[in-house]
């Protein structure tokens, strides 16, 4: 049995959808069961909630795997990492931040990830830390603007990133959750190439058919910006410490784990825009 938390999200949902294809049991652990319904029938649904670590007893028993990925704070995964335990879990991927550049520990939201990896570490549980650094799909975030205004605001200037593809990211944790060898292994995770956002934008017009544009914007506006969307204040900081460090050009490292798990390469920036024209138009 495989447990995946953090199911609902961008890359659990893949992971979800990928286990299943495998033809592995796959058991989520959700907060709300009526969120669940879109994993269908062929996946057991539990209702925890990692704030609570009395409630999570039935997501862990009788599991083998546990694929763990959390917005956190860093307590709700250590508490997840704590009942896998107690449950005789034998092995947990974690989901982590790769961070940008030599001084990745020094920026807020990798350090919220590595408590957690320092926790899972002393454990005793076999672990496989995956470490992605930009999705692809966060550029959903400028389809209002895109297709309103035909630009994208972001306080990121000329800096680079080699975003990786959610699906891919996910082919990867398949992989690790169902394959033997990955035991102890930390995974950098990116995709091919490292671009600007100005680039990424340029390669989305391609795909819509239409000329759109980047505007680098002051620290101020993004976070009034990210403020906006409900997102937690100490995430809207961790953000824009990560944009900072993006303008810096200290997120242009670009891997080849995910080639090295999959034994292919990772899809293009530009084939995920194709994919996803529609959402642009």
């Amino acid at each position: 049995m495989i447990l995946v938390i953090g199911a609902n999200g961008t890359v659990g949902s893949l992971v979800v959808r990928q286990v299943v294809e495998a033809g592995q049991k796959v058991r989520v652990l959700v907060r709300d069961a009526s969120k669940a319904t879109k994993h269908g029938g062929e996946v057991e649904v539990v209702v925890g909630d990692l704030a609570r670590p009395e409630t999570l007893g039935p997501a862990f028993s009788g599991v083998e795997k546990v694929f763990l990925l959390s917005t956190g704070p860093e307590r709700m995964e250590i508490n997840a990492i704590d009942a896998a335990r107690a449950a005789g879990v034998r092995h947990i991927i974690k989901f982590s931040s790769m961070g940008f550049g030599p001084e990745r520990d020094a920026l807020r939201i990798g350090n919220w990830h590595r408590a957690v990896e320092a926790h899972l570490a002393a454990s005793g549980i076999a672990w496989t830390v995956l470490l992605a650094g930009g999705f692809s799909s966060n550029a959903l975030g400028w389809a209002p603007t895109l297709k309103a205004q035909g630009m994208a605001f972001a306080a990121t200037g000329d800096g680079k990133v080699a975003v990786v593809d959610p699906a891919d990211l996910a082919a990867v944790a398949v992989a690790v959750l169902t394959r033997p060898g990955h035991e102890g292994r930390r995974y950098e995770l990116t995709g091919p190439e490292a671009l600007s956002f100005a680039e990424q934008v340029e390669l989305i017009g391609k795909a819509v058919g239409r000329p759109l544009r980047f505007v680098d914007v002051p620290p101020a506006a993004a976070r009034d910006a990210l403020s906006q969307t409900g997102m937690p204040a100490p995430l809207v900081e961790g953000m824009l410490e990560v944009m900072a460090r993006i303008k810096a050009g200290g997120a242009e490292t670009v891997s080849r784990d995910v080639e090295q798990v999959l034994g292919r390469k990772p899809r293009t920036f530009a084939a995920w825009a194709e994919a996803n024209a529609a959402v642009f138009r």
